[in-house]
């Protein structure tokens, strides 16, 4: 039997009274990017990002000169690889993968990055800081710890289905998760913004 994607269209699957975004597409500030670049300046030259829905992550890591391979499930705009990255079994040498995943399949995001990289690469999403949260997570942070989670002091937006107009503050607490294959340590805890 063939393995199934368990991205859905639309509609909620917990039982919400709102519409969530078309295949779960919030849009992240580019000024994550930024500071991400900043606060983790080892990074490759190589970055997939494999969620990249209109560019405004990658837009970033192109300008500061960053190889950027884009990917998602749909092609919000031009030059990007229709791909279900959860279906995915390429491993790709000397790249770091660096996205916003849809965050109802952020932890099988984690897991398939480390699977797809070399060890010693970093795998670096920006998730609600509730990501901590969880018994199944428990068991990613322990067999997976990452090496570093930067928690954003002040609130960042992400913008449903691109629409910047939609969101003028944010609730939400975002940080940028930071692991590297390989490593089995402590996790360090720290702020930026």
């Amino acid at each position: 039997m063939g393995k199934t994607s368990p991205f859905v269209t639309n509609g909620c699957s917990n039982h919400c009274s709102f519409n969530r975004a078309d295949h779960d597409f919030y849009a992240t500030d580019p000024k994550a990017a930024e500071w991400l670049l900043k606060l983790e300046p080892n990074l490759s030259d190589n970055i997939w990002e494999c969620a990249c829905g209109d560019l405004s992550l990658s837009n970033v890591f192109t300008a500061t000169g960053k190889c950027v391979r884009n990917s998602d499930i749909v092609a919000r705009k031009d030059g990007i690889e229709i791909l279900d990255f959860l279906m995915c079994d390429t491993h790709v040498s000397n790249t770091d993968i660096v996205t916003n995943p849809p965050y109802k399949y952020a932890k099988e995001f984690v897991e398939k990055a480390l699977s797809l990289i070399d060890d010693g690469h970093y795998v670096c999403m920006f998730l609600k800081l509730t990501f901590l949260e969880g018994k199944s997570r428990r068991q990613l942070f322990k067999d997976y710890p990452p090496i570093r989670v930067w928690v954003s002091s002040s609130r960042m937006n992400c913008f449903l289905n691109g629409n910047i107009a939609s969101n003028s503050s944010s609730a939400v607490c975002y940080a940028w998760f930071v692991w590297q294959k390989g490593y089995k340590g402590f996790p360090e805890l720290r702020w930026f913004n």
